[in-house]
Protein backbone atom coordinates (compact mmCIF):
# COMPACT_ATOMS: atom_id res chain seq x y z
CA UNK A 1 0.00 0.00 0.00
CA UNK A 2 2.82 2.26 0.99
CA UNK A 3 4.16 2.20 -3.13
CA UNK A 4 0.51 2.39 -4.33
CA UNK A 5 0.74 6.21 -2.26
CA UNK A 6 3.86 6.62 -3.16
CA UNK A 7 2.73 6.54 -7.16
CA UNK A 8 -0.47 7.93 -6.66
CA UNK A 9 -0.84 11.07 -9.01
CA UNK A 10 -2.50 13.75 -6.15
CA UNK A 11 -3.17 17.33 -5.00
CA UNK A 12 -2.26 19.37 -1.88
CA UNK A 13 -5.33 21.52 -1.58
CA UNK A 14 -4.65 22.62 2.35
CA UNK A 15 -1.08 23.70 2.93
CA UNK A 16 0.26 26.82 4.93
CA UNK A 17 3.57 27.80 3.27
CA UNK A 18 4.85 28.93 6.38
CA UNK A 19 3.93 25.36 8.13
CA UNK A 20 6.28 23.74 5.78
CA UNK A 21 9.35 25.51 7.43
CA UNK A 22 11.86 22.52 8.53
CA UNK A 23 13.91 23.09 11.63
CA UNK A 24 16.83 22.67 9.10
CA UNK A 25 16.05 25.10 6.89
CA UNK A 26 14.71 27.96 9.82
CA UNK A 27 18.21 27.59 11.74
CA UNK A 28 19.95 28.28 8.41
CA UNK A 29 17.87 30.94 7.45
CA UNK A 30 17.92 32.75 10.82
CA UNK A 31 21.97 32.36 10.87
CA UNK A 32 21.55 34.12 7.22
CA UNK A 33 19.49 36.89 8.73
CA UNK A 34 21.10 37.21 12.10
CA UNK A 35 17.80 36.71 14.06
CA UNK A 36 18.02 35.42 17.41
CA UNK A 37 15.71 32.41 18.18
CA UNK A 38 14.95 30.67 21.29
CA UNK A 39 16.85 27.36 19.76
CA UNK A 40 20.45 26.19 20.08
CA UNK A 41 20.25 23.40 17.49
CA UNK A 42 17.82 22.15 15.04
CA UNK A 43 17.00 18.90 17.92
CA UNK A 44 15.77 21.74 20.29
CA UNK A 45 13.25 23.21 17.31
CA UNK A 46 11.74 19.61 16.59
CA UNK A 47 11.35 18.74 20.65
CA UNK A 48 9.42 21.87 20.86
CA UNK A 49 7.05 20.55 18.24
CA UNK A 50 5.06 18.75 20.52
CA UNK A 51 1.63 20.76 20.88
CA UNK A 52 -1.49 20.06 23.41
CA UNK A 53 -3.83 22.59 21.34
CA UNK A 54 -4.01 24.91 18.12
CA UNK A 55 -3.07 27.44 19.94
CA UNK A 56 0.42 25.67 21.38
CA UNK A 57 0.75 25.84 17.50
CA UNK A 58 0.22 29.05 16.47
CA UNK A 59 2.27 30.57 19.28
CA UNK A 60 5.61 28.18 17.90
CA UNK A 61 4.41 29.19 14.12
CA UNK A 62 4.47 32.67 14.46
CA UNK A 63 7.90 32.74 16.35
CA UNK A 64 9.65 30.59 13.76
CA UNK A 65 8.19 33.06 11.22
CA UNK A 66 10.11 35.85 12.23
CA UNK A 67 13.02 34.80 10.71
CA UNK A 68 11.62 35.19 7.45
CA UNK A 69 13.35 38.57 6.43
CA UNK A 70 14.11 38.75 2.58
CA UNK A 71 12.41 37.93 -0.85
CA UNK A 72 15.31 34.89 -0.94
CA UNK A 73 14.04 33.65 2.49
CA UNK A 74 10.38 33.38 1.14
CA UNK A 75 11.90 31.20 -2.44
CA UNK A 76 13.96 29.06 -0.11
CA UNK A 77 10.64 28.42 1.72
CA UNK A 78 8.57 27.71 -1.18
CA UNK A 79 11.10 26.18 -3.28
CA UNK A 80 11.83 23.09 -0.27
CA UNK A 81 7.72 22.98 0.06
CA UNK A 82 8.02 22.01 -3.65
CA UNK A 83 10.81 19.54 -4.29
CA UNK A 84 8.93 17.69 -1.40
CA UNK A 85 6.04 17.32 -3.36
CA UNK A 86 8.16 16.09 -6.52
CA UNK A 87 9.04 13.52 -4.38
CA UNK A 88 5.88 12.41 -3.33
CA UNK A 89 3.98 12.87 -7.00
CA UNK A 90 2.29 15.57 -6.41
CA UNK A 91 1.05 16.95 -9.35
CA UNK A 92 -0.62 20.48 -8.86
CA UNK A 93 -0.46 22.40 -5.11
CA UNK A 94 -2.73 25.34 -3.54
CA UNK A 95 -0.84 27.18 -1.32
CA UNK A 96 -1.90 28.69 1.66
CA UNK A 97 0.61 32.26 2.61
CA UNK A 98 -0.26 34.79 5.77
CA UNK A 99 0.85 37.83 4.31
CA UNK A 100 -0.08 39.49 8.02
CA UNK A 101 2.17 37.36 9.79
CA UNK A 102 5.03 39.16 7.60
CA UNK A 103 3.05 42.51 6.82
CA UNK A 104 2.26 42.97 10.80
CA UNK A 105 6.39 42.91 11.78
CA UNK A 106 6.85 45.27 9.04
CA UNK A 107 8.31 43.03 5.87
CA UNK A 108 6.53 44.08 2.48
CA UNK A 109 3.53 42.33 0.35
CA UNK A 110 5.96 42.02 -2.43
CA UNK A 111 8.84 40.59 -0.39
CA UNK A 112 6.74 37.99 0.40
CA UNK A 113 4.46 37.18 -2.83
CA UNK A 114 7.77 37.43 -5.15
CA UNK A 115 9.62 34.84 -3.18
CA UNK A 116 6.81 32.79 -3.21
CA UNK A 117 6.17 33.28 -6.68
CA UNK A 118 9.79 32.46 -7.94
CA UNK A 119 9.78 29.61 -6.65
CA UNK A 120 6.31 28.89 -8.58
CA UNK A 121 7.81 29.35 -11.24
CA UNK A 122 11.46 27.50 -11.08
CA UNK A 123 9.22 24.55 -9.65
CA UNK A 124 7.05 24.64 -12.67
CA UNK A 125 9.89 24.93 -15.46
CA UNK A 126 12.02 21.84 -13.82
CA UNK A 127 9.08 19.48 -12.30
CA UNK A 128 6.32 20.29 -13.92
CA UNK A 129 4.19 21.36 -10.99
CA UNK A 130 2.07 23.46 -10.67
CA UNK A 131 0.75 25.51 -7.79
CA UNK A 132 -1.73 28.56 -7.21
CA UNK A 133 -1.74 30.78 -3.85
CA UNK A 134 -4.53 30.93 -1.48
CA UNK A 135 -4.07 34.76 0.28
CA UNK A 136 -5.05 33.72 3.87
CA UNK A 137 -6.78 36.28 6.33
CA UNK A 138 -5.85 36.55 10.13
CA UNK A 139 -8.74 35.41 12.14
CA UNK A 140 -7.59 36.43 15.21
CA UNK A 141 -7.28 40.00 13.62
CA UNK A 142 -9.87 42.49 12.86
CA UNK A 143 -11.69 42.87 9.83
CA UNK A 144 -9.79 46.21 9.27
CA UNK A 145 -6.68 44.47 9.14
CA UNK A 146 -7.96 42.07 6.72
CA UNK A 147 -9.39 44.76 4.81
CA UNK A 148 -5.85 46.56 4.52
CA UNK A 149 -4.36 43.38 3.27
CA UNK A 150 -7.11 42.80 0.60
CA UNK A 151 -5.76 45.98 -0.66
CA UNK A 152 -2.02 45.40 -0.18
CA UNK A 153 -3.26 42.05 -2.85
CA UNK A 154 -4.54 43.83 -5.46
CA UNK A 155 -1.22 44.75 -7.53
CA UNK A 156 -0.32 41.19 -7.73
CA UNK A 157 -4.33 40.14 -8.16
CA UNK A 158 -2.98 37.68 -11.34
CA UNK A 159 -0.49 35.66 -9.01
CA UNK A 160 -3.01 35.13 -6.22
CA UNK A 161 -6.60 32.78 -7.20
CA UNK A 162 -8.28 32.46 -3.70
CA UNK A 163 -8.68 34.12 -0.40
CA UNK A 164 -8.79 32.16 2.98
CA UNK A 165 -9.20 31.97 6.54
CA UNK A 166 -7.05 30.70 9.25
CA UNK A 167 -5.34 31.29 12.74
CA UNK A 168 -7.65 31.07 16.04
CA UNK A 169 -11.00 29.59 15.07
CA UNK A 170 -12.99 29.77 18.45
CA UNK A 171 -14.20 33.24 18.98
CA UNK A 172 -13.49 34.68 15.47
CA UNK A 173 -16.36 32.76 13.82
CA UNK A 174 -16.60 33.25 9.53
CA UNK A 175 -19.51 36.11 9.99
CA UNK A 176 -16.20 38.20 11.15
CA UNK A 177 -15.12 38.43 8.12
CA UNK A 178 -18.43 39.16 6.25
CA UNK A 179 -17.43 42.50 4.27
CA UNK A 180 -14.39 41.22 3.62
CA UNK A 181 -15.23 38.23 1.91
CA UNK A 182 -17.93 40.08 -0.12
CA UNK A 183 -15.95 41.98 -1.46
CA UNK A 184 -13.01 39.84 -2.27
CA UNK A 185 -15.76 37.84 -4.56
CA UNK A 186 -16.35 40.57 -6.21
CA UNK A 187 -12.99 41.81 -6.99
CA UNK A 188 -12.66 37.79 -8.53
CA UNK A 189 -11.05 35.83 -5.59
CA UNK A 190 -12.54 32.62 -4.79
CA UNK A 191 -13.31 32.13 -1.23
CA UNK A 192 -12.51 29.15 1.13
CA UNK A 193 -12.21 29.21 4.68
CA UNK A 194 -10.79 26.91 7.67
CA UNK A 195 -14.42 26.01 10.00
CA UNK A 196 -15.08 23.16 12.01
CA UNK A 197 -11.97 22.69 13.66
CA UNK A 198 -12.08 23.56 16.79
CA UNK A 199 -15.10 25.66 16.01
CA UNK A 200 -18.76 23.60 16.19
CA UNK A 201 -20.99 23.03 13.46
CA UNK A 202 -22.49 26.72 13.48
CA UNK A 203 -19.29 27.70 12.24
CA UNK A 204 -19.23 25.64 9.03
CA UNK A 205 -22.81 27.03 8.50
CA UNK A 206 -21.38 30.62 8.80
CA UNK A 207 -18.57 29.71 6.22
CA UNK A 208 -21.15 28.29 3.69
CA UNK A 209 -23.86 30.29 4.11
CA UNK A 210 -22.83 34.24 4.90
CA UNK A 211 -18.72 33.52 3.45
CA UNK A 212 -20.13 31.23 0.29
CA UNK A 213 -16.83 29.21 0.12
CA UNK A 214 -16.41 26.92 -2.69
CA UNK A 215 -13.94 25.00 -0.08
CA UNK A 216 -14.25 23.85 3.36
CA UNK A 217 -11.04 23.25 5.21
CA UNK A 218 -11.01 21.00 7.92
CA UNK A 219 -14.37 20.72 8.18
CA UNK A 220 -14.44 18.19 11.13
CA UNK A 221 -17.58 19.00 13.60
CA UNK A 222 -19.83 19.03 10.53
CA UNK A 223 -20.28 16.11 11.72
CA UNK A 224 -22.06 17.07 14.68
CA UNK A 225 -25.63 18.36 12.53
CA UNK A 226 -26.88 16.08 10.21
CA UNK A 227 -28.62 18.92 8.37
CA UNK A 228 -25.08 20.31 7.92
CA UNK A 229 -23.73 17.07 6.16
CA UNK A 230 -26.45 16.89 3.98
CA UNK A 231 -26.26 20.64 3.09
CA UNK A 232 -22.43 20.61 2.04
CA UNK A 233 -23.48 17.69 -0.31
CA UNK A 234 -26.28 19.48 -2.09
CA UNK A 235 -23.81 22.08 -2.45
CA UNK A 236 -20.96 19.31 -3.78
CA UNK A 237 -18.72 21.40 -1.38
CA UNK A 238 -15.25 19.80 -0.57
CA UNK A 239 -13.69 19.08 2.69
CA UNK A 240 -9.81 19.75 2.99
CA UNK A 241 -8.83 17.14 5.87
CA UNK A 242 -5.72 17.25 7.48
CA UNK A 243 -5.19 13.96 9.45
CA UNK A 244 -2.06 14.62 11.45
CA UNK A 245 -2.80 17.83 12.01
CA UNK A 246 -5.63 16.60 13.93
CA UNK A 247 -4.26 14.36 15.98
CA UNK A 248 -0.84 16.45 16.85
CA UNK A 249 -3.36 19.45 17.98
CA UNK A 250 -5.84 17.03 19.82
CA UNK A 251 -8.76 17.61 17.91
CA UNK A 252 -8.89 13.80 17.76
CA UNK A 253 -6.97 11.76 19.97
CA UNK A 254 -6.06 8.61 18.24
CA UNK A 255 -6.34 8.11 14.34
CA UNK A 256 -8.42 5.18 14.88
CA UNK A 257 -11.19 7.30 16.00
CA UNK A 258 -10.53 9.94 12.87
CA UNK A 259 -13.92 10.04 11.31
CA UNK A 260 -12.75 10.57 7.63
CA UNK A 261 -14.02 7.21 7.03
CA UNK A 262 -17.30 8.23 8.16
CA UNK A 263 -17.42 11.16 6.04
CA UNK A 264 -16.52 9.14 3.01
CA UNK A 265 -19.92 7.11 3.82
CA UNK A 266 -22.46 9.85 4.27
CA UNK A 267 -20.91 10.86 0.57
CA UNK A 268 -18.69 13.92 1.70
CA UNK A 269 -16.01 15.07 -0.73
CA UNK A 270 -13.06 14.32 1.19
CA UNK A 271 -9.26 15.02 0.57
CA UNK A 272 -5.79 14.75 2.55
CA UNK A 273 -3.99 17.09 3.44
CA UNK A 274 -0.63 18.13 5.48
CA UNK A 275 -1.65 21.63 6.77
CA UNK A 276 1.76 22.36 8.33
CA UNK A 277 3.95 19.15 7.51
CA UNK A 278 7.07 20.67 9.91
CA UNK A 279 4.95 20.73 12.63
CA UNK A 280 2.77 18.10 12.50
CA UNK A 281 4.98 14.85 11.18
CA UNK A 282 4.52 14.30 7.80
CA UNK A 283 3.87 15.68 3.93
CA UNK A 284 0.90 14.11 2.23
CA UNK A 285 2.01 11.19 1.55
CA UNK A 286 2.81 10.05 5.25
CA UNK A 287 -0.74 11.49 6.12
CA UNK A 288 -2.17 8.80 3.49
CA UNK A 289 0.17 6.29 4.77
CA UNK A 290 -0.97 6.58 8.45
CA UNK A 291 -4.73 7.02 8.10
CA UNK A 292 -4.73 4.55 5.33
CA UNK A 293 -3.27 2.28 8.55
CA UNK A 294 -5.42 3.17 11.25
CA UNK A 295 -8.66 2.95 9.17
CA UNK A 296 -7.86 0.19 7.29
CA UNK A 297 -8.73 2.11 3.98
CA UNK A 298 -8.75 0.20 0.69
CA UNK A 299 -7.21 1.16 -2.42
CA UNK A 300 -10.69 2.20 -3.58
CA UNK A 301 -11.10 4.75 -1.12
CA UNK A 302 -7.28 5.51 -1.75
CA UNK A 303 -7.91 6.11 -5.12
CA UNK A 304 -11.59 8.25 -4.41
CA UNK A 305 -9.67 10.70 -2.07
CA UNK A 306 -6.81 11.49 -4.66
CA UNK A 307 -9.42 12.09 -7.68
CA UNK A 308 -11.22 13.97 -4.76
CA UNK A 309 -8.19 16.32 -4.71
CA UNK A 310 -7.82 16.53 -8.59
CA UNK A 311 -11.95 17.21 -8.72
CA UNK A 312 -12.25 19.60 -5.96
CA UNK A 313 -9.05 21.63 -7.01
CA UNK A 314 -9.13 25.05 -8.79
CA UNK A 315 -7.31 23.69 -12.09
CA UNK A 316 -9.10 24.37 -15.47
CA UNK A 317 -11.56 21.78 -16.20
CA UNK A 318 -9.42 20.45 -19.51
CA UNK A 319 -6.12 20.06 -16.97
CA UNK A 320 -8.18 18.42 -14.52
CA UNK A 321 -9.72 15.86 -16.73
CA UNK A 322 -5.80 15.06 -18.01
CA UNK A 323 -4.83 14.56 -14.82
CA UNK A 324 -7.83 12.31 -13.87
CA UNK A 325 -7.66 10.46 -16.87
CA UNK A 326 -4.13 9.78 -15.62
CA UNK A 327 -5.53 8.85 -12.02
CA UNK A 328 -7.67 6.04 -13.35
CA UNK A 329 -5.08 4.67 -15.32
CA UNK A 330 -2.59 4.36 -12.38
CA UNK A 331 -5.34 2.74 -10.22
CA UNK A 332 -7.07 0.15 -13.12
CA UNK A 333 -3.24 -1.05 -13.29
CA UNK A 334 -2.34 -1.46 -9.65
CA UNK A 335 -5.95 -2.19 -8.00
Amino acid sequence: MKKFIQNLPKVELHLHIEGSFEPELMFKISKRNNIEIPFKSVKEIEDAYQFSCLQDFLDIYYQGANVLQTEEDFFDLTYAYLTKCNDQNVRHTEIMFDPQTHTERGIPFKTVINGIVKAQVKAEKEFGITSLLIMSFLRHLSEEAAFKTLEESLPFKNKITCVGLDSSEKGNPPSKFKNVYQKATEIGYIPVAHAGEEGDADYVWEAIDILKVKRIDHGNNALQDDKLVAEIIKRDIALTVCPLSNTALKVVEDLKDHPLKKMLKTGLKVTINSDDPAFFGGQVNKNYEEVQKALNLTKEEIYTLAKNSFKYSFLDDATKQKYLNELETYYNQNK
